[in-house]
């Protein structure tokens, strides 16, 4: 979601020869795939195996794997998005092997150091000579810790993915393939550690759910990881509907649908933002601080039982507003920066994403 616009908009321009590295550090299919098949990206050029595992071996067999790849394409610059594992990793290999390294969404920061994200996302900023932020918060956090050459704020490429099919996601009304009417029902996502692996937390949280499922339908698509704890904890809620994971298109229309969101995803908290409905972010803390302070976006911490609060919190909403860039173009600014960085580029020069 965060690449295709800037994949797109590169190969409408034609000057960059592109290679789509895809790491399989997300590797279900039913998270995975369907986002190929629904955005402007081809099938990956190069598609590694790295999976599963500790954060330490995942991100070594990215590296391993990336510095092979990244010999034998031998690109001119390395883009890499987010902050996941293979992210560092990709940076790392770039790096040293002196291949420039461009970080598309560069400068978020969380400032908490027990997230795995933090450490990558702040690493691959210091190894990076092009850094693409979708906030001015980026930037001023790059500034602070002495990083100002080769910042340029370009706005949200996830926010483009997001313009570019919401109407078709309106259209589609998920909600009434699960029996609820619009602006009257709660969507969950829920996926981080911190909360899910956590057998008290995760309780909690469904005891909540459940207890607001009896004034408010509450859709809860689950993710992989979720579901592996539900099933070793042998919990069924009674009242919310549990489903398989959803497209992207799906998921999306549920969102524009929904009377409000609880989630623990950084990305959903800017989506719901765009929207302009109403976030309930199960974290102590967010890497995306513009959702809170103009967007819809309200932190409630890592406390399942505000969750309960969230009825009246809808009634007292506050006027929001859509932070500047974010308006379905940060991927051709990208693609603009991404060119002139590489000079007068022609079809000998290569960008290789990877993700």
């Amino acid at each position: 979601m965060k690449v295709a616009p800037v994949y797109a908009a590169l190969e409408r321009r034609g000057l960059v020869e592109q290679r789509l590295v895809h790491t399989g550090q997300h590797y279900d299919p039913e998270v995975n795939d369907v986002f190929f098949s629904e955005l402007p990206l081809p099938t990956p050029h190069i598609q590694l195996g790295i999976g599963s595992g500790s954060h330490g071996a995942q991100t070594g067999r990215a590296l391993m794997e990336l510095e092979q790849v990244f010999v034998d394409l031998g690109p001119d610059l390395v883009v890499v998005p987010g902050d996941v594992n293979s992210t560092l990793a990709g940076a790392l290999a770039a790096a040293k092997l002196h291949i420039p390294v461009c970080h598309l969404e560069a400068g978020l920061r969380s400032f908490d150091r027990s997230m795995p994200e933090e450490h990558n996302r702040k690493l691959t900023d210091h190894l990076s000579s092009l850094l693409l932020t979708p906030s001015t918060d980026g930037n001023e956090n790059l500034a602070r810790e002495g990083i100002t050459d080769g910042v340029e704020l370009v706005g949200n490429t996830m926010i483009d993915t997001l313009l570019a099919n919401v109407e078709q996601a309106r259209a589609r009304a998920a909600w009434l393939d699960h029996g609820v009417r619009p602006d009257d029902y709660l969507l969950v996502t829920l996926h981080r550690p911190r909360l899910v692996d956590n057998d008290q937390l995760l309780a909690a949280t469904l005891d909540a759910l459940d207890e607001i499922a009896v004034d408010m339908p509450v859709i809860f698509p689950i993710h992989p990881r979720t579901r592996k704890r539900l099933a070793a904890r042998h919990v069924q809620p009674l009242r919310v509907v549990l489903t398989p994971p959803l497209s992207y298109g799906e998921f999306l229309s549920l969102q524009i649908g929904a009377r409000a969101v609880v989630t623990d995803s950084g990305g959903i908290q800017e989506e719901t933002t765009a929207l302009g409905t109403a976030c309930f972010t199960l974290r102590e803390n967010t890497e995306r601080p513009v959702t809170v302070t103009q967007g819809t976006n309200t932190l409630i911490g890592l406390d399942p039982q505000r969750l309960r609060e969230i009825p009246r919190m809808l009634e007292e909403r506050r006027e929001t507003v859509v932070p500047p860039l974010w308006d379905g173009h940060a991927g051709p600014r990208a693609a603009e920066v991404v060119e002139r960085f590489l000079g007068e580029p022609d079809l000998s020069q290569t960008a290789a994403a990877t993700g």
